[in-house]
């Protein structure tokens, strides 16, 4: 799907891009400081934020700030400030932490109120990065994220678990965000996940989605088997759309992998799915989802969804309720 396959009024002209790493968020009670990567259009004021949560892939990069580099860059040359913290979870933290670390290995609350710090100290991400400063919209606040990225945005969209540790419900929700995207996100536990995944990530096994309010696009590739975790298959990647309450979006894209067309960085050796026209359509598309939920109103995402379903070729499908 190339860029003219969208109508030019929905999509303005990419302009450069600003980014600065790390900025360094002191986080007293986490094993280390937090670090993030600010990814900023060299232009414009009242800038809404998309937090960015990395997965967990094989790379050793990938998973931290230095990932995603094709999304993030899209989205602040089209007007979103990117922040992407690198979590506990990150392997390039792996020699710094003792792996009896609270948490580890996946830290799932932890990811979490990383995404919450960022938001508590924004005033001290815009004093860190000067070109920045007074011009972010903190009302406008969206959260994405792939694969374990996407199991920490659905927390903060709303879904729930059991605290396998304390059997409390973990809550962490997060109201001042507004909107999100899964992509290839977790589905729900129970018999659904291998027996190596829920026995050695008891987190996954009791995840709800019923509670989880906020409006999100959930995109899923329908051959993202993911055998590793799921007896299911790729519909297993579609549990957040169809077990939680509307307004919500499904974006499934033909032929897709867990790696959506190569969306976590640029020529990565461990995408099995390789795309460019796939990853530029989940640009498109996501960016396309937010700028309307941010601004009601706006026409972008329902021409995105039009383009798509017109192509002669259609890479892919949308269902909302």
């Amino acid at each position: 799907m190339s860029a003219s396959t969208y109508p030019a009024d929905t999509l303005s002209l990419p302009t450069p891009v600003l980014s600065v790493s790390p900025v360094v968020l002191s986080a007293p009670g986490r094993a280390v400081d937090l670090e993030v990567r600010v990814s900023a259009p060299v232009t414009g004021s009242d800038l809404p934020v998309i937090l960015l949560s990395h997965g967990q892939g094989h790379s050793h990069h990938l998973s931290s700030l230095n990932g995603y580099a094709p999304l993030a860059n899209f989205w602040a040359a089209h007007g979103f400030v990117v922040l992407q913290p690198t979590h506990l979870s990150s392997s390039t933290l792996s020699r710094t932490l003792d792996p009896d670390t609270p948490g580890a290995p996946m830290y799932w609350r932890s990811r979490a109120e990383d995404m919450q710090r960022i938001l508590d100290r924004l005033d001290v991400i815009e004093a860190a990065v000067p070109q920045l400063l007074g011009r972010l919209d903190p009302s406008r606040v969206a959260v994405v994220g792939h694969s374990m990225g996407g199991h920490t945005a659905s927390l903060l969209l709303g879904a729930r678990l059991t605290d396998p540790h304390d059997g409390t419900e973990a809550d962490l929700a997060d109201p001042r965000i507004k909107a999100g995207v899964l992509l290839a996100a977790p589905g729900a536990g129970g018999d659904a996940l291998t027996e190596p995944v829920a026995e050695s990530l008891p987190f996954l096994r009791t995840t709800d989605f019923s509670k989880m309010l906020t409006p999100a696009l959930v995109v899923v590739g329908d051959q993202d088997a993911s055998a590793h975790l799921t007896v299911r298959g790729p519909a297993w990647h579609a549990d957040p759309y169809a077990l939680s309450p509307g307004p919500k979006s499904l974006l499934t894209l033909f032929g897709a992998e867990h790696g959506l067309g190569g969306i976590s960085g640029y020529d990565v050796a461990e995408t099995t799915d390789g795309n460019p026209e796939r990853v530029a359509a989940v640009q498109r598309l996501t960016w396309s989802y937010l700028r309307t939920q941010l601004y009601p109103g706006d026409p972008a995402w329902q021409s995105a969804c039009d383009a798509l379903t017109t192509a002669a070729e259609p890479l892919g499908r949308v269902e909302s309720k």
